[in-house]
């Protein structure tokens, strides 16, 4: 990758990938008033995230409350928020998930990675059919959330296809 407007979009969901459905981050910090799901974030993944090089947004039904409650416990600066429309999120083929059409909108032919716990084979076949850019579309386990081995596959990707 050679320049800033190169970079691919990292579209990042939190139920799931950052906030695991398993066991709670192992972490001595107690989590204040709030969502007590909060407690399962692991705060390495942020400078991890970070290191990727990617353009990162969130594309996940927090909305702007990532930006408030879920990036200062990753280490993650206020990242832009994909706006979900009120209306077509089940136009496209059957088992096309809701988010798929708006995340090939938002990126508008640039080259993107997109992890979520929902990703199936529908999806990957449309955004290959409708998108003209690289892309990766990332299913992560949402027992366990981020882990090494998806960030090896991230990091493969973007060495390969995703500098493209």
């Amino acid at each position: 990758m050679t320049g800033t407007a190169e970079r691919p979009i990292l579209f990042l969901d939190v139920d799931g990938p950052l906030i695991p459905f398993g066991a709670s981050y192992d972490s001595s910090a107690s989590v204040d008033q709030g969502n007590p799901l909060l407690d399962r974030l692991d705060p390495r993944i942020g400078p991890r995230l970070l290191a990727l090089g990617c353009r990162l947004a969130w594309a996940t039904t927090w909305m702007e409350e990532a930006n408030e409650v879920v990036a200062p416990r990753l280490g993650l600066p206020k990242l832009p928020v994909v706006e979900w429309p009120d209306a077509g999120a089940d136009e496209g083929p059957r088992g096309l998930h809701w988010k798929t059409r708006p995340l090939v909108e938002w990126a508008d032919g640039r080259p993107f990675i997109w992890v979520d716990d929902e990703i199936s084979a529908v999806d990957r076949v449309w955004v290959a059919a409708q998108h003209p850019g690289a892309s990766l579309l990332h299913r992560v386990d949402p027992a366990k959330g981020l882990v090494e081995a998806d960030f090896s596959a991230l990091a493969d990707w973007l060495a390969g296809e995703g500098a493209d």
